[in-house]
């Protein structure tokens, strides 16, 4: 597949520095587009004005969303862009938050999230003037004026998944996502390889609880709002036996950081963001984060549309081009052994190399 944007910097880094140009915003946005700078709807004479509209998560979940309003908050401050910001509380704001946003001059639309795919293609194809970028899932009818931004989050999952195999005292590790989608799936795929192939290695047994690869089926909140649930699903799986929890679920996760940090049963696996960065109130039970560049990809997109060098060829964040990672183990890092390090080390090296190939049905294309 054609890759038309690059990132120079390793995951980790990418994430420090996005961490360091764009903290979560003092107030939510309205569902109306707010204006930043000189955002009245019309920009100065060759500026582009670039806007996003969130998923229902809103932009401070400390997740995707937030990462893809630090990559357009990095773009206006280093290239001098326009931007405006349209956050949706439920699924029945999608359309109405896309369609103000070009009502207010928009040149260049970010959409947040998989389940937003419909709109936005509908957008993009009554929009034809207007570009469109999707982060998490691609467009139906591929219109030459829409781009997808996607993530093969498997690969880093992979790794994860391997680093709690090491980690965990119990023997049993568990997930969960928000709502089952193509997005949030692969995290758990990749997470089960991982797993396996510890055991593989180690002669092990250690189990994952929560989701089924093969089946494809597991543990599902249901939305990515309601933390109760995320909380009720992380005790049911530490009552399992399960020391360690991947919540796939954005802003549903802070309901696991709280079990883990209640029972002190459980250490936990952020997604999208380094957790450790975007809640370091609770890094104390963070082993690591499976992330998505997010931010750099956004802000990589609103390069190529100011430069005039858009190309609907869509993205696609892997190891090798450092769009996807695991963070570092921040303080567990003195409790994981050098020896797991370097196993965890190599298998990314294979993993670019092409050695290993880490499949999921819901592998981007």
């Amino acid at each position: 597949m054609k890759n038309s944007l690059k990132f120079g910097a390793v995951a980790a880094a990418a994430a420090l520095a996005l961490a360091a140009c764009g903290a979560a915003p003092d107030a939510p946005a309205s569902s109306a587009p707010a204006a930043d700078g000189a955002a009245s709807g019309t920009a100065a004479t060759g500026t582009l004005k670039a806007c996003m509209v969130s998923d229902a998560g809103g932009f401070e979940d400390k997740s995707f969303n937030q990462s893809g309003k630090e990559g357009l908050e990095k773009a206006k401050a280093e290239l001098g862009v326009e931007v405006s910001y349209s956050e949706s509380h439920s699924a029945a704001d999608f359309t109405q938050n896309i369609d103000a946003q070009i009502q207010g001059g928009c040149q260049l639309v970010f959409g947040v999230g998989f389940l937003m795919a419909e709109a936005m293609n509908e957008a993009a194809k009554a929009n034809p003037d207007v570009m469109f970028a999707l982060v998490d899932s691609g467009f139906a009818d591929a219109p030459e004026n829409s781009k997808a931004l996607l993530f093969n989050t498997a690969e880093a999952s992979y790794l994860a998944g391997y680093a709690a195999a090491g980690m965990t005292t119990t023997g049993k590790v568990g997930t969960f996502l928000g709502m089952q989608l193509p997005s949030t799936a692969i995290f758990a795929d990749g997470f089960s390889d991982g797993i396996a192939k510890y055991n593989e290695v180690h002669g092990g047994t250690i189990q994952l609880l929560g989701w089924d690869k093969a089946k494809q089926e597991g543990m599902a909140t249901g939305d990515f709002e309601d933390t109760t649930k995320g909380k009720q699903f992380s005790t049911q799986l530490i009552e399992q036996g399960a020391d360690i929890i991947m919540p796939v679920a954005g802003p549903v996760g802070a309901g696991t950081l709280a079990a883990a940090t209640e029972t002190g049963k459980a250490s936990v696996v952020w997604v999208d963001a380094d957790g450790y960065l975007t809640q370091p109130e609770s890094g104390k039970v963070i082993l690591t984060s499976v992330m998505k560049q997010i931010g750099a990809a956004v802000f990589d997109t609103v390069k190529l549309a100011q430069e005039g060098k858009w190309d609907s060829a869509p993205y696609v964040g892997t190891l090798a081009n450092g769009g996807v990672g695991i963070a570092p183990f921040h303080d567990f890092d003195s409790k994981v052994s050098a020896e797991l390090k370097k196993e965890i080390e190599d298998l990314q090296a294979q993993i670019v190399d092409g050695t290993i190939k880490v499949e999921s049905a819901h592998t981007p294309k």
